[in-house]
């Protein structure tokens, strides 16, 4: 039995996790949640925790909006929060610490059509406080673990864009889109994305395997933009053609200085990991194809619907 504590309540990835394990019947996991709200969390004893999972955190928003006491904010949940419940963590022998980063530590998307790609010989730079924000809690924690010898091991996985059923942001801008237009622009740009279910079946593994280290995880296949809103689009019976006209069009917009062209370089930018960073040696997390993935995302189907899913296909 894998005892797993989840800070923070009500978070996706948190809440996804919870559901998939009792979806798939692991009996192996029992997973209990905690707020980091207040102050109950600090008099709890998680000594008796296989793995500690930080999903607390403050997720990207329209940061051109944000004033000087918003970004203080992102710096104190996403980095200090995340610094004093790892040695919390540390202090109590929980056998492990995982933390959620994200791709942006590298910067944002490219501004060029071919794709910007990461390897592991990439370093981070932030090109946002957010990016900033996930880079120096990363930082924190390695400074942390380095210089306290404790049975504790650190994960931290360093997400691309996360979708799914009840995901927020990007996804459902597309998703939105998809269901009232009929023409697209043929944009082949490329990102590395990672289905919610993908990722939920990852932590399984790492914390059944007692991993520590850095991850990169990503679906199997890139993903354009125009391939996820036709996708999107069947999945509605719907048709959407895709063109090229607008290309150009694309390519100026992305370079405008501000707001404008940071929301066109998010969903028209290209940011990959390269692929051979996204194997995990001890187990494949990645049980959903792209199509699969839009297909049960779409549906709304619950983690508790497996049967009746794969009834359909």
């Amino acid at each position: 039995m894998k005892r797993v504590l989840i800070l923070g309540v009500n978070s996706y990835i948190g809440t996804s996790f919870d559901a998939y394990v009792k979806r798939c019947q692991r009996g192996q996991f029992c997973v209990d949640c905690v707020s980091l709200h207040g102050s109950d969390w600090r008099n709890m004893d998680w000594s008796v925790y296989d793995s500690v999972i930080n999903v607390t955190g403050k997720a990207h928003a329209d940061l051109h909006r944000l004033g000087e006491t918003e970004k203080r904010e992102y710096y104190e949940i996403n980095c200090g929060l995340a610094c004093r419940t790892a040695k919390k963590a540390i202090s109590d022998g929980a056998g492990q610490y995982i933390y959620p980063s994200s791709i942006i530590v590298y910067g944002d998307s490219s501004n060029r059509q071919e794709a910007r790609v990461i390897s592991l010989d990439s370093q981070p730079a932030p090109s946002n406080f957010y990016g900033d924000s996930k880079w120096k809690a990363e930082q924190g924690l390695q400074k942390i673990f380095s210089k306290r010898k404790s049975r504790t091991r650190l994960a931290v996985l360093r997400l691309p864009m996360i979708y799914g059923s009840g995901c927020k942001g990007n996804y459902q801008t597309l998703a939105r889109l998809a269901k009232k237009i009929f023409v697209f622009p043929d944009y082949k740009n490329r990102r590395s994305m990672l289905y919610i279910e993908n990722l939920c079946e990852l932590i399984c593994l790492l914390i059944e395997n007692n991993e520590e280290g850095l991850f990169f995880p990503q679906d199997e296949k890139y993903v354009s933009t125009s391939r996820m809103v036709q996708l999107i689009a069947e999945e509605h019976g719907r048709r959407i053609t895709c063109v090229s006209g607008l290309n150009p069009v694309i390519d100026a917009a992305k370079r405008f200085p501000g707001r404008i062209g940071g929301i066109v370089k998010k969903a028209f930018g290209s940011l990959t990991y390269e692929k051979g960073m996204s194997v995990y040696p001890n187990g494949e997390y990645r049980k959903y194809t792209l199509e699969e993935s839009i297909r049960r995302t779409e549906r709304g189907y619950s983690f508790f619907q497996e049967g009746q899913l794969r009834g359909m296909k």
